[in-house]
């Protein structure tokens, strides 16, 4: 269990009060927890899973593997029936399954493993070697996280895009978004829209919908917590 607050004394009256009902150990500052890793001073907090991704490098036999530059191949387009034969479903699910709980501090990860997750139930050849490729990419990426900084002008920034067309049996396009505060994301998504774009225009206008529902939501749950925007939130796009 996780215990997070800014006032030392409430914290630890809770702990006094659950250790008379559960049987408790006291671990201290956060530090690792389920494969995440977080390594703080006393001005930023850095996130990562290196342990889990070196780890996950190990199970499947790819630790000594050549770095890729980029999670998926560029234009990379993947399909339920594409003529290569079916490979093991179960090692399939196990792989993409761990690479879901990757997505906890690496944002960049997000499409290809959304992408990925689409072929769960019948995994072919080609599925296989594009999740090699994202092996090969957390080999040379394995202590990248998520960074947090302090800062003192908390102001909420959107990111947006679309990947027009980019199911190949479906033709629905995938939205994509993600909301920082200074350096540090705090919020990001990537699913398959649920109606088809006629053009790319749709797609990323259904992609920046999405995005202002979580932004609207976002300005709430800041409010609720002493930083209310004052200005208007920006979601920036390509166009």
């Amino acid at each position: 269990m996780i215990i997070t607050g800014n006032a030392n004394i409430l914290i630890k009256e809770i702990k006094q009060q659950m250790s008379q009902v559960f049987e408790m150990k006291d671990l201290g500052n956060l530090h690792y927890f389920l494969g995440l890793e977080v390594r703080k001073d006393s001005r930023q907090t850095f996130l990562t899973q290196g342990k889990y991704v070196r780890s996950l490098l190990e199970r499947f036999r790819m630790e000594q593997c050549r770095s890729a530059a980029t999670p998926l191949h560029k234009n990379l387009k993947l399909s339920n029936d594409d003529g290569t034969k079916e490979v093991d479903a179960t090692m399939y699910r196990e792989l993409v399954g761990s690479l879901i709980y990757l997505t906890t501090t690496r944002p960049d990860l997000a499409y290809s493993v959304s992408v990925l997750s689409q072929f769960m139930s019948k995994p072919l050849e080609s599925h296989w070697i594009a999740a090699e490729c994202v092996l090969r990419y957390l080999s040379g990426t394995s202590n990248y996280g998520i960074l947090y900084t302090d800062t003192s002008n908390v102001i909420l920034v959107g990111f947006s895009d679309s990947d027009w067309a980019g199911n190949l049996d479906d033709q629905r396009s995938i939205t994509g978004y993600a909301f920082s505060i200074g350096f540090g994301v705090i919020a990001w998504s990537i699913k398959k829209q649920s109606i088809v774009a006629l053009s790319s225009c749709e797609a990323e206008y259904q992609a920046l919908c999405a995005a202002t529902c979580e932004a609207i939501w976002l300005r709430r749950l800041l409010n609720d917590a002493g930083e209310g925007q004052k200005e208007s939130t920006s979601i920036k796009t390509n166009n």
